[in-house]
């Protein structure tokens, strides 16, 4: 069975910065969708402090995955049922690191079907040597001197090396 269209899935989120975690999510959703669009929100759901632009989170996001064209990148505010309409997208892709994740992810995933009846979402959870890692940690553990590049790529513990410099 052939599917009419293709399956376009956005993969929404902070990615202050972006982790291993979240690369191995992206990667594996291109399993079942034939693009997946990394979307930064400009407002988070959460109270976070943040590190990088969103200018400068989209650019090293689009650096990590300059090898694989059928990831795009890109920035929004508002709702993400919007965003969802806007490029095509029926399906959400979700990374669940810990089951203390899962309480917040599937209100989430209700309240966009509640205003997208059309919007699935599709929990993922990371590899296991990659199940700790949050953008937090990371940015932590960086800001401190620590070594972090076992859990981001190297164009991201170049861009932390540069901020945290500045």
């Amino acid at each position: 069975m052939s599917r009419p269209t293709p399956v376009v899935a956005l993969y929404p989120g902070s990615f202050d910065p972006i982790t291993r975690g979240h690369e191995d999510i992206a990667r594996r959703g291109l399993r079942v969708a034939d693009r997946i669009i990394v979307a930064v929100a400009h407002t988070s759901t959460h109270q976070k402090s943040g590190l990088f632009e969103v200018d400068e989170r989209v650019a090293l996001i689009r650096s990590v995955f300059e090898d694989e064209p059928r990831v795009e990148v890109l920035s929004f505010t508002g709702l993400l049922v919007d965003l969802a309409r806007d490029q095509g997208a029926h399906l959400v892709i979700r990374g669940l690191r810990a089951v203390s994740d899962f309480e917040y992810e599937l209100q989430m995933a209700q309240m966009n079907h509640e205003l997208n009846p059309d919007l699935e979402t599709l929990f993922l959870v990371p590899e296991v040597n990659n199940s700790f890692i949050s953008s937090s940690l990371v940015r932590q553990v960086a800001a401190l001197g620590g070594d972090v590049s076992t859990f981001v790529s190297s164009q991201v513990v170049d861009g932390l090396t540069e901020k945290l410099r500045g």
